[in-house]
């Protein structure tokens, strides 16, 4: 699961592991821009959601009325993927389903996540197909955390970071209770607008942007460096660290975890996606530094 794949566009170049798809190196004119994994806040870099995104209510999902057990963000970023194709600059990876993933997900499937190197940008170009005979209800997310800080400055309320939207966004986030799930009540962001102040006491909880209005939202330094994460396809957007954790992650999902009080079928989750049999559907991101 450590095996790793280097993609690389002038000066910029990326590591993917086989373990999840998971992007563990972007680097730009040879500096890191990937959170470095450190198992003592948390020991992932970006990894991939699938076939639900949060956590299941009772840590199952039901299909067919029979409860099957089920991880919180699915099992994809803790699967093997298979390399389908490979160039200088992109490669192609591959999860399918197996005995294994049939004794969470009965569902036939293929997972295909193509990542490529631009000037100072990573895109991934994600395909979900539905070989089956079965409508396939799935989610798919993606969750990237970057250094904080990552040009220069300081991880504080006086910092200077922030996250800025492309578009203005409502100032209150569902609150997330007992064991991931949401809560149908909110709470208050200081958010003005399209620009949200960055502090460390914000993250009790992840900053859940149901249905946000934004396609992609900016991590800003003081300097006026960003790292910005361009979303396609992907309707709901999320925020979240620790707050001692030297990072930050901002996520994309086509799905959320369970409400409080829900134990219905997988594919009457509330935003989870349908695929009719024979279907592919497409979803795209891509992330991209800027300097001062």
């Amino acid at each position: 699961m450590t095996d790793t794949v280097e993609i690389r566009h002038r000066d910029t170049e990326a590591r993917i592991a086989l373990g999840g798809a998971e992007p563990v190196s972007w680097r730009v004119a040879g500096t890191e821009y990937l959170w470095e994994g450190d198992p003592a806040h948390w020991n992932r870099h970006a990894p991939w959601l699938f076939p639900v995104v949060g956590a299941s209510a009772g840590g199952a999902v039901t299909v067919a009325g029979r409860a099957y057990p089920m991880a919180q963000h699915g099992f994809a970023r803790d699967s093997r993927f298979a390399v389908v194709a490979q160039a200088e600059d992109r490669v192609t990876l591959r999860l399918t389903d197996t005995p294994e993933t049939r004794a969470a997900y009965p569902f036939a499937f293929r997972l295909d996540i193509t990542a490529t190197v631009s000037d100072g940008a990573l895109a991934f170009a994600c395909e979900v197909h539905n070989p089956g005979s079965e409508p396939l209800p799935y989610g798919i997310g993606f969750h990237p955390a970057f250094p904080w800080p990552f040009a220069g400055g300081e991880r504080s309320a006086a910092g200077g970071y922030a996250v800025r939207f492309d578009e203005p966004e409502r100032p209150a986030v569902p609150e997330v209770g007992p064991g991931g799930l949401l809560v149908r009540t909110e709470r208050a962001l200081p958010l003005d607008g399209d620009t949200l102040p960055l502090d460390p006491e914000l993250f009790t909880e992840a900053l859940v942007f149901l249905n946000a209005r934004s396609r992609a939202m900016r991590f800003t330094a003081p300097s006026g460096a960003t790292i910005a994460l361009e979303a396609e396809d992907f309707p709901h957007l999320a925020v979240w660290t620790k707050p001692t954790a030297p990072f930050l992650s901002l996520e994309c999902w086509t799905g959320h975890a369970d409400w409080m009080g829900f134990y219905g079928e997988l594919a009457a989750r509330d935003s989870q996606r349908l695929l009719a049999p024979g279907a592919h559907a497409r979803h795209g991101v891509t992330l991209r530094f800027a300097p001062a």
